[in-house]
């Protein structure tokens, strides 16, 4: 459930019963195998017979299960949806970022949900925002956390993803994420009151949060009747594809869902979806099928995945594997 300086919190089940959070520590070959444990992780625990007895934490993890996915920012693993804030307004909105993440979720299969947040600071550009990734094609809301509207929406969403996931008999794990000061913490107390998060405000000079969330926490919550893990997390200014390989320049489109239908339909083999003619992609933008920040934000990610030498990215990519930390 959380991870501080190598102690971690564990929420354990026996026979599918929750119990109470346990404190942890790893193992040390976990360090050895170049292996850090997550939040979300699902780990065995054993009783520490010998930290009992100098008054340390009682259990030890003596394995990792296999991951279905992991982010590096934030560090959570086995999610199944991220929410993904982006403010109308104070700091101003970054597409740019939201793009990257969108990426990265998609490539890690885990379904990005758009929310326009900070409605009642500039309605207009809440809902362009919303707009744009509505066109996209993905689950998009505008809210605020001040009055509310638009929160209904969101939950009502909330609420059917995890009464899905309970039917499944899998609980739905979920994180919000955005930009440093966009209101994440704010947001979920909104959804959920029962939580007790601190909410910073936002400096004026840097239009970054202040006081804001500085660890990544799953609390365990229900929505609609159905359990849902729902993650806090530290805010990020940027994502750096200069020093994390996240998939190859070619991959990319993969990652744009908007380009699904164009794909294998452009005139050359190779086609970039940049500038040549007779792409698909473009085609489709020209139509008004794909938002044109869209379509620059993938310009942007692409050129900066390239600048990085081929052997470098996949060597990174290699030390990326499912179950080594990241």
């Amino acid at each position: 459930m959380k991870g501080v300086g190598g102690l971690y919190t564990v929420r354990p089940y026996l026979n599918g019963v929750p119990g109470d959070p346990v404190p942890c520590r790893a193992r040390g070959r976990f360090r050895l195998d170049g292996v850090t444990p997550l939040t979300g992780d699902d780990v065995l625990i054993e009783r520490d017979t010998d930290a009992e007895k100098s008054g340390e934490a009682q259990y030890v993890i003596t394995d990792l299960l296999e991951r279905r996915n992991s982010l590096v920012r934030p560090p959570l693993s086995n999610l199944s949806h991220v929410f993904l804030l982006i403010p109308a307004a104070r700091p101003k909105p970054d597409l740019i970022t939201a793009d990257k993440l969108t990426a990265i979720l998609e490539s890690e299969e885990i379904e990005p949900v758009i929310v326009a947040c900070k409605l009642d600071a500039d309605r207009a550009e809440a809902e362009r925002i919303r707009g744009v990734y509505r066109t996209a094609g993905f689950s998009s809301f505008a809210v605020s956390s001040v009055t509310g509207e638009g929160c209904d929406e969101l939950m009502e969403y909330i609420s059917d993803i995890a009464s899905g996931g309970m039917a499944a008999g899998v609980p739905v794990r979920a994180a919000v994420a955005g930009v440093s000061g966009a209101g994440k913490s704010t947001l979920m107390k909104r959804l959920f009151p029962e939580l007790d998060l601190r909410a910073g405000a936002v400096s004026r000079k840097t239009e970054r949060g202040r006081h804001t969330t500085r660890t990544t926490e799953l609390y365990p919550l229900t929505a609609g009747g159905a359990p849902f893990l729902f993650a806090d997390t530290p805010g990020f200014s940027m994502l750096d594809f200069t020093r994390f390989t996240f998939f190859q320049p070619e991959d990319l489109p993969l990652y744009f869902r908007e380009f699904a239908d164009c794909l294998g339909k452009c005139r050359y083999t190779k086609c970039t979806h940049q500038r040549e003619e007779g792409c698909a992609v473009l085609e489709k933008m020209a139509a008004g099928g794909i938002p044109v920040s869209r379509h620059d934000g993938y310009v942007r990610i692409f050129g900066e995945l390239k600048q990085k030498p081929l052997w470098k990215r996949e060597k990174e990519a290699a030390a990326r594997l499912p179950g080594k930390s990241r």
